[in-house]
C-alpha cells in the first residue's frame, strides 16, 4: 500500500491517527521505533536543527533534503511541512510536485506572508483568503497521486476566522485543516471548526491540547502530533551530558545515561548492512 493511502486510510478512519515529530534520519528512526501512526516534519525543528530560528531563512531545498532523510528512515506515513508554499500559487505547483517526489503522504501550506513569522512568538500576517484560497486550489491541481493529503494551515488567531478559512480551504479542496495552537482555547472551539471546515483537523498537540481525551481527538482530528518533545528532549538532553562531559572529563556516569554501543549499531541497521555486504559482496577466497 503507498504510503499517501496509508494515510489517508488512517484519516479517515474515525480514530485519531497520533504521531510525533521529526527534523532527520534518526529523529524519524526514533520516532517510529516508539510506535507512532505517522510523522511530522517541524519547520522550527528543521530551522533548529541547522542552528536558526524559525524564520524562513532555509530554502526549499535545504528542507527537500531533510525531508528526503526522514522519508527514508521512515516505516509510516510522513507529513511534511511546506511553509508558505515558497511563493505565489505557482510556485506553490512545484513545491507540491518536489516534495511528492520525495515520497511524502501528506503536506501542509500555511496562509501566511512570505517572509513568515513563527507564530510562538508574534502574530502573524496573513495573505488574503482569496490568495490562500489560490494557493490551495494550486496544490490540489498539482498533486500526480489524488491520496497525497493536502493540508492547509491557518495562523488565524481568532476561532471565528479560522472557521472562515477553514471553510474556504476545504472546499478549494485541502483534505485537513491545521491551525495554530494559540488560535484555541477550549475543545468547543476545536468542535466550531471542525464542524465550518468540514474535513478532519490536524492538530499539534501541546498544552491544553494534551489533555484531551482519545474521544474527543477522534471527534475532530485526523491526525495528532506532538511538536516539540524531540527537539527539547534532544537540546536538553545534549545540553545537561556535555556540560558533564566539559565537567568531569569522562563520559562515565553521565547525568543521562547513554545507548550502549551495540544497542546503537542494531538501531542504526548495521546488522543488515553486514547481511547485505556478505550476500552481495562475499570475501575473497
Amino acid at each position: 500500500m503507498r504510503m499517501t493511502t496509508r494515510l489517508k486510510q488512517l484519516i479517515t478512519s474515525g480514530q485519531t491517527a497520533m504521531g510525533a515529530t521529526a527534523y532527520d534520519g534518526l529523529t524519524a528512526k526514533l520516532v517510529c521505533e516508539a510506535g507512532f501512526d505517522v510523522i511530522g516534519i517541524s519547520g522550527l525543528q528543521v530551522s533548529a536543527s541547522m542552528g536558526v530560528p524559525d524564520a524562513e531563512l532555509y530554502s526549499m531545498s535545504e528542507m527537500l533534503s531533510s525531508t528526503r532523510a526522514i522519508v527514508d528512515s521512515s516505516t509510516v506515513p510522513v507529513i511534511a511541512d511546506c511553509d508558505t508554499g515558497y511563493g505565489n500559487a505557482i510556485n506553490v505547483m512545484r513545491t507540491v510536485r518536489e516534495f511528492e517526489r520525495m515520497g511524502v503522504a501528506g503536506l501542509f501550506i500555511e496562509d501566511q506572508a512570505s517572509p513568515k513569522r513563527c507564530p510562538l512568538l508574534m502574530d502573524p500576517e496573513l495573505n488574503s483568503i482569496e490568495e490562500s484560497v489560490g494557493k490551495i486550489r494550486a496544490a490540489v491541481k498539482a498533486r500526480q497521486d489524488p491520496d497525497l493529503v493536502i493540508i492547509a494551515r491557518t495562523d488565524a488567531t481568532t476561532v471565528d476566522e479560522a472557521c472562515r478559512r477553514g471553510k474556504a480551504y476545504a472546499q478549494a479542496g485541502a483534505d485537513m485543516i491545521l491551525t495554530i495552537s494559540r488560535c484555541t482555547k477550549t475543545y468547543e472551539d476545536l468542535v466550531r471548526i471542525r464542524e465550518a471546515a468540514g474535513v478532519p483537523l490536524l492538530l499539534i498537540l501541546t498544552g491544553w491540547t494534551e489533555g484531551l481525551s482519545a474521544e474527543q481527538l477522534g471527534r475532530v482530528a485526523g491526525a495528532a502530533c506532538y511538536g516539540t518533545p524531540t527537539l527539547m528532549t534532544v537540546t536538553q538532553s545534549l545540553r545537561t551530558n556535555l556540560a558533564a562531559l566539559r565537567k568531569n572529563r569522562s563520559s562515565a556516569n553521565l547525568p543521562i545515561p547513554m545507548t550502549s554501543f551495540d544497542d546503537f549499531k542494531n538501531f542504526i541497521g548495521f546488522p543488515e548492512m553486514e547481511r547485505i555486504q556478505n550476500e552481495y559482496m562475499p570475501p575473497v577466497q
